[in-house]
Order: structure tokens, then C-alpha cells, then sequence
């Protein structure tokens, strides 16, 4: 019981890392470059976007703990870990390139990847774990809508 409540803990802390990783490119920016840009509409405000992220880094860690506590091999899930791991890290990387780099268009690359990274992070999670796919849809569902606004803030700007 210990032991899967601290894989619960560290894959959450694991999710969540790379928010805190994001948001050092982030946070300074927001009320400087980012907010001098033109925006998309539908845009929410900016005091949604922490919240919502840290409620989903907190599924996606819980999805982690999931797959790692299914009793398959762990070497049959390798896969799985190292998608979660590419999707993670290309995350981290959209909010350096488009925050920290300010460059949209570079973002909006890494943002159409990361949504195929996040697919097949899915799928992979999927075959060991059926209601992982549940936690993580909502991550496809954001990661899609901030591609939008992504795209929208390269076109306007």
C-alpha cells in the first residue's frame, strides 16, 4: 500500500514537474511579451490557464501510477513509458519556444506534434490501462483548443 501511494505521489510530482519546468519560461513573460501580442478570440483569462494545467498534470500523473501499478511486464510497457516521456518533454518544451523563445510558428510545430505524441501516448496507455485513455482525453481536449490559440496568436501577430 505504501509503495503505490508513493508511485501515486512521484508520477504526480513527475506530471507537474514539467509544469513548473514550463512555467519558469512562462510566468515572466505573461505580463510582458505576451501580453502586448494580438489574441485569437476565445481566449480565457490568463488566471485559468494554471488551474486547469495543474488539474491536468494531475490526471496525466495518475495515469502514469496507473500503468506503472498494472501488472504486465514492465518491459511489455516500455513503450508506453517512453511515449509518456516524448509527450512530457515536448510539454515542457512548447512553453520555452513559444513564452520563452517568443517564436509562434516554431510553437505551433511543436504543438502539432505534441497532440500526435499525446494519441499515441493514449493508445499505448490504453492497451494496459482502458480508463487511462479517459484521464488523459481531457489533456488532448486542452493541448487542441491551446493549439488554436497558438496558431491564432502566429497569424496576428
Amino acid at each position: 500500500m505504501v509503495k503505490t501511494i508513493a508511485i501515486y505521489i512521484g508520477s504526480i510530482l513527475i506530471s507537474l514537474a514539467a509544469g513548473v519546468i514550463g512555467s519558469l519560461a512562462t510566468t515572466p513573460n505573461i505580463p510582458t511579451w505576451y501580453e502586448q501580442l494580438a489574441k485569437p478570440p476565445l481566449l480565457p483569462p490568463n488566471e485559468i490557464f494554471g488551474p486547469v494545467w495543474i488539474v491536468l498534470y494531475v490526471l496525466m500523473g495518475i495515469a502514469l501510477a496507473l500503468l506503472i501499478t498494472h501488472e504486465a511486464p514492465h518491459d511489455e510497457k516500455n513503450p508506453a513509458y517512453a511515449w509518456f516521456g516524448v509527450q512530457l518533454i515536448l510539454n515542457t518544451l512548447w512553453s520555452i519556444v513559444f513564452f520563452g523563445l517568443h517564436l509562434p510558428w516554431v510553437a505551433a510545430a511543436i504543438i502539432l506534434v505534441l497532440i500526435g505524441t499525446i494519441i499515441v501516448t493514449i493508445l499505448t496507455f490504453r492497451r494496459f490501462v482502458p480508463s487511462t485513455a479517459w484521464l488523459l482525453a481531457p489533456y488532448l481536449a486542452w493541448v487542441c483548443f491551446a493549439t488554436y490559440l497558438n496558431i491564432g496568436v502566429a497569424l496576428l501577430n
